[in-house]
Parts: C-alpha cells; structure tokens; sequence
C-alpha cells in the first residue's frame, strides 16, 4: 500500500516563505509522477505544481509560477514545494499526490495516491 505523508504546513505572514514536504512509502519512488494540488476553504480542489519521476521536469499552475518550486529526492522518497512570496490567497490545505502514468498532468482524475493534506495559513 501507498502512503503519502505531508509535512511542514503552518502559518506565515504575506510575503514569507514555507517549505512543504512530501515522503512517500510503499513501493519504488521513482516510479510516480508527483504533483500537488490545494483546496481553499469551499472552493474545489485545484493544482499546483507537477514533477516528472527523474525530477528534470517541472510544472507549475499560472497562479504560482516563479513563486514555488517542486523539487524530489527521490534518494529519500520526498517531493518538497518550496512557496516563495506568499499571499493570503494561497491559504489552503496542500495535498501532495502520486501518478503511475507517465507525463505531467494538472488532472487530479490523473493522480492514484494522495496524502491527506498539511494546512498553509498566510496572513495579511
């Protein structure tokens, strides 16, 4: 069985910086696209940012582009985002997820495994 664990979630004030962990067991790391996607307070879950298995290939939502960065080790089976200039309106459950297709995709139908989600709260 797959699990994926979520960590590193807190509260930050506008304009900090928070890094997110996500450390994955159960079967071959390397073998899972990883992405991670939010949920907002009533509001449907939406993607973040997505990462190829050997971690050359990154992707990321319009929303967040050239704030976060993904990243993977895929030596200690974690994906991290690392959230640069922060704003109110990325307060919101982060949930990391794993895809056994190949190719990057925002589709969340795309993703097989999902953590349960650690919460980021930024302040104004």
């Amino acid at each position: 069985q797959v699990q994926l664990v979520e960590s590193g979630g807190g509260l930050v004030q506008a304009g900090g910086s928070l890094r997110i962990s996500c450390a994955v067991s159960g079967r071959t790391f390397s073998s899972y696209g990883m992405g991670w996607f939010r949920q907002a307070a009533g509001k449907e879950r939406e993607f973040v940012s997505a990462i190829s298995r050997s971690g050359a290939v990154p992707y990321y939502a319009d929303s967040v582009k050239g704030r976060f960065t993904i990243s993977r080790e895929n030596a200690k089976n974690t994906v991290y985002l690392e959230m640069n200039s922060l704003k109110p309106e990325d307060t919101a459950v982060y949930y990391c997820a794993a895809s056994e297709r190949y190719g990057l995709t925002d589709n969340r139908e795309w993703y097989d495994y999902w953590g349960q989600g650690t919460q980021v709260t930024v302040s104004s």
